[in-house]
């Protein structure tokens, strides 16, 4: 059997003594505790804030939460607590959609990966003339070890500027 209560719940009793970067954080802490104590449920990892109603906790950043709310509460047969904004109903994921918004992650980053290694393999390797360089008989290969799909350029020199002359008159 489901219980379901609206509940206009203060939380500013719970963030006015805390700091400011920290108040949103505490009226959802508030928010989970007012939730435990009044639906019994010790366990504050089962009980469940919407999306809405966490939307509107954070609406004004995390300094200014609201100072109350109201939220529909459900409780349901094996003991999770829901709580919804108001007005909306509860939606949530189910653990299929969870899963495959995860794998497709994965997928996505391994895909970034490989184009990446893909990238650098095809990429030839570059060389510059070494026209300061006095040894011209030795090829630039030999100069250097390292293995073929690894790039490395070579320091450009810098030539230093003279300070410019002023202007006699």
């Amino acid at each position: 059997m489901t219980i379901e209560r609206v509940y206009n719940i203060p939380l500013r009793k719970g963030f006015v003594d805390v700091a400011a970067y920290k108040k949103t954080k505490r009226a959802v802490r508030t928010l989970q505790e007012f939730l435990s104590r009044h639906m019994k449920q010790p366990d504050m990892n089962k009980v469940l804030i919407g999306k809405n109603l966490n939307k509107e906790l954070w609406k004004h950043g995390i300094k200014n939460p609201p100072g109350q709310i109201k939220v529909v509460v459900v409780k349901e047969d094996n003991g999770d607590v829901k709580a919804e904004l108001y007005g909306f109903k509860y939606e949530h994921k189910k653990k299929e959609q969870k899963e495959e918004k995860q794998e497709s992650k994965i997928e996505e980053m391994v895909s970034k990966v490989s184009k990446k290694k893909s990238a650098s393999a095809e990429a030839k390797h570059e060389h510059h003339e070494h026209s300061h360089d006095s040894s011209d008989a030795i090829p630039h290969e030999e100069k250097h070890e390292h293995s073929g799909t690894q790039n490395h350029e070579h320091a450009k020199p810098t030539v230093k500027k003279a300070p410019a002359k002023k202007k006699s008159e």
